[in-house]
């Protein structure tokens, strides 16, 4: 049989967790209710740092884009999932899967640029408060942004098609959830070293360049707030910054074990799982850590909750 590309006429196959159907109606149960948080948890974040005048900042802007981004990246593929998990039909439609693969790999490298762009946010409100405001301008928060979305877009514009004709000699069956690079190049039945090759230099630039950058820029947040002589200043710094630095950890953690060895590597039951975290558990997490860490959600929060029972007593 030739290689050509005949995956392009009809449907995938996900085969997801059907190798474990015992453990298929659990987890429906536990992905719709931390779904179903997801899009609260996210959901609020944005609206109080809209409505909340006091959390009209930088900070906050970026922070609203990162929930509108978990939001996203969550409902791009967990629907689907539920749907499989819930009855015998595994398939999805050729252009579900490149919408999916598409957005899966948009969404994600827009975050990665994205928390690169809360590090530099972090690091001019600690190393130049005085001139916070005028850096951190609107028109900077919006341009940084964009970058941030047109990279990410344009990084998935270059691997998305080329992922999507690989030849697969007849083969549909996706050993995944959702139509995920790693597991569509081992579909391929051609040698996959140049793309994987590809793969690794756009995940230099996408991935580990940002985590360079908010590394080095918390080498020198940490230097400034040793420098800090009040103590409870240092822990609010160290409060905000806490924050940021655990959505990092667990978002870097997954995606870089992950992405940068695209090929055969690790077992499939592992990188489903690894998947499922990135792609649930992170977005759920992102709104508790930042409302718990942080005395300005939990205030902003608190007075809109004050203002509605006011207004429900008159």
């Amino acid at each position: 049989m030739d290689g050509t590309n005949d995956s392009t006429q009809g449907n995938f196959i996900l085969l997801g967790f059907s190798n474990h159907p015992h453990l298929e109606r659990i987890l429906f149960v536990v992905i719709l209710i931390a779904y179903l948080l997801t899009l609260v948890g996210n959901t609020t974040i944005i609206l109080v740092s809209w409505l909340d005048p006091h959390l009209h900042t930088p900070m906050y802007f970026f922070l609203t884009h990162l929930s509108f981004l978990d939001l996203s990246f969550t409902t791009s593929s967990i629907p689907q999932l539920l749907y499989n998990l819930n009855g015998h039909d595994k398939t999805i439609s050729y252009t579900g899967c490149a919408i999916q693969l598409f957005l899966f790999l948009g969404l994600g490298g827009v975050e990665c640029l994205l928390l690169a762009v809360m590090a530099y946010d972090r690091f001019v409100a600690v190393c130049k408060p005085l001139h916070y405001l005028v850096i951190m301008n609107p028109r900077l928060c919006m341009s940084l942004v964009l970058v941030a979305w047109g990279c990410g877009v344009a990084n998935s514009l270059i691997m998305s098609p080329v992922t999507l004709q690989l030849p697969r000699c007849g083969r549909h069956s996706v050993d995944h959830f959702l139509c995920e690079m790693p597991a569509l190049i081992r579909m391929a039945c051609v040698n996959t070293a140049v793309i994987e090759g590809t793969v690794f230099v756009l995940a230099v630039g996408i991935v580990l360049s940002p985590l360079v950058f908010i590394l080095v820029s918390y080498g020198y947040i940490v230097r400034a707030v040793l420098q800090i002589q009040p103590v409870s200043g240092r822990q609010k710094v160290f409060n905000t910054c806490g924050s940021h630095l655990t959505v990092v950890s667990l978002f870097y953690g997954n995606i870089i074990y992950m992405y940068m060895q695209p090929g055969n590597s690790s077992s499939q039951d592992q990188s489903k799982f690894l998947t499922l975290f990135y792609n649930i558990v992170t977005p759920l997490l992102n709104p508790l850590i930042y409302t718990l860490r942080n005395k300005e959600v939990k205030g902003a929060l608190r007075r809109m909750l004050l203002d509605n029972r006011g207004v429900g007593k008159d």
